[in-house]
């Protein structure tokens, strides 16, 4: 297993940085996760984690771009990706996955996006706005209907990252990436929205407006699943708890993606 920094150039031209970890030996396209947080100033740094063993060890690749609205690069990074400016937290995922399709590391029949709470967000922006990038996509206790967040959970406490629906400006920014708002008929990718019966953080009703919202516009398309894990909260949880979770995300983009297997079925 090896880890490279690289560093690509998003849609405006900005550098951001991507840590990729995959095995040493291997070549050509394979099945690649791509995720992300790019919220609330909050760094995704490196550290141990046996679903990123299992992906690599079975012969994927993972993808983690410092995407803008987190905190990598310091509090401007920050800045640079919240309130008006969000739409730059999706677009430097977005330039992460043509990156990794340019340079032959995955391709878009293999490559699956994953992200929880804003990190769902930015999965859902993602492939409702680039479906045709990705086989599959998961978001787990996703943030999804932006005009409403604010009157679910702890919805109220983030007026200061995301902006206000109650102001006509702001809710101009929240309408122009929703996923929720952007549901559309296209070809999107298979998509599993988890969620957790006691998280008092983000209220499920996005999952599950999503999910019927997409089973809608596309009832023919690639499966749209909705799992609702009841014992389980936003927070820290039982091993078990957590490995059963892991498990039914691995398997799903594993199946997607076609990791284990010469082709996909």
């Amino acid at each position: 297993m090896a880890t490279r920094h690289v560093t690509y150039h998003s849609l405006d031209g900005t550098a951001v940085r991507m840590l990729l970890i995959g095995a040493e030996d291997t070549s050509g396209p394979r099945p690649t996760l791509i995720t992300g947080y790019g919220g609330f100033g909050i760094s995704v740094r490196p550290a141990y984690d046996p679903s990123v063993v299992a992906w690599v060890e079975a012969g994927g690749l993972i993808a983690i771009p410092a995407v803008r609205g987190g905190g990598e690069e310091g509090a401007g990074w920050h800045h640079a990706g919240r309130g008006q400016a969000k739409q730059r937290s999706f677009d430097d995922f977005t330039a992460a996955a043509h990156w990794l399709i340019d340079r032959g590391w995955t391709s878009p029949d293999r490559l699956g996006a994953f992200g929880a709470s804003n990190g769902g967000l930015l999965v859902g922006a993602a492939v409702t706005q680039h479906p045709e990038l990705y086989s599959a996509a998961v978001c787990i206790a996703p943030l999804l209907d932006m005009v409403r967040y604010e009157h679910f959970g702890l919805g109220p406490s983030w007026r200061q990252e995301y902006g206000s629906a109650d102001d006509p400006r702001e809710l101009d920014w929240l309408l122009s990436y929703s996923p929720y708002h952007h549901v559309r008929r296209a070809d999107y990718p298979a998509v599993l929205l988890q969620v957790y019966g006691n998280d008092t953080r983000v209220d499920p009703m996005h999952a599950r407006k999503m999910c019927a919202r997409l089973q809608h516009a596309n009832p023919d398309g690639r499966p749209v699943l909705f799992q609702n894990l009841p014992d389980m909260g936003h927070g820290p949880r039982a091993r078990s708890q957590a490995l059963a979770a892991a498990a039914a995300t691995l398997a799903f983009l594993a199946h997607e993606t076609g990791l284990g297997r010469g082709s996909r079925d």
